[in-house]
């Protein structure tokens, strides 16, 4: 029905350019990929960013609190309207994707991966051939891993999350020293 679909976004809407001034919005979280979302900042000069000024991303594992709350958000916002929307497809019992996925601490692992492989192989001052080598490198065997009947969307469907529990171990840490014996 004509009229009927609204106008899609542009699909470099994420990131915002002006070539006179090479004005370029970056995410300061990481440094790495534009989101449209708080938090960035505007550089505008002839030059990326200076590497003193943005340290390197941390993994998002290795954060907790605020951080790890502010990071999942832009990752969050990246995947909604970077990721999803251009890559993802329709989910379906051979290609399941969870809606609430950011419950999957492995999917929040590989999804910040890829997205930090994004920022840098597709952001400013990024070679000609990263947007290629971030497809055919990091992408294409991440969505594989998430999207496996098999892996880690497994039992999840749209409108329906399905947690996954921890393979069963015998010991938590097997090799850790004995106790102090008690002096009851």
């Amino acid at each position: 029905m004509p009229g009927s679909n609204p106008t899609p976004p542009d699909r470099n809407s994420h990131v915002e350019h002006n070539k006179p001034t090479k004005r370029c919005v970056v995410a300061t979280a990481t440094g790495h990929g534009a989101v449209p979302a708080e938090g960035v900042r505007t550089v505008t000069d002839n030059s990326a960013p200076d590497e003193e000024e943005l340290p390197p991303p941390q993994f998002i594992l290795y954060m907790d609190g605020p951080e790890y709350a502010r990071t999942l958000r832009q990752l969050t916002l990246w995947t909604h309207h970077v990721l999803l929307p251009v890559y993802a497809g329709e989910a379906s019992s051979t290609s399941p994707w969870c809606p609430r996925w950011w419950e999957h601490p492995a999917a929040v692992a590989q999804l910040h991966a890829l997205w930090l492989a994004w920022g840098d192989l597709t952001g400013p001052g990024s070679e000609t051939r990263g947007p290629a080598m971030w497809h055919r490198d990091f992408l294409a065997p991440v969505m594989l891993a998430l999207r496996d009947p098999q892996g880690t969307f497994a039992g999840c469907k749209p409108g329906m999350h399905r947690g996954k529990e921890h393979p069963p171990v015998d010991a938590m840490d097997p090799f850790a020293p004995p106790p102090a014996p008690s002096s009851d």
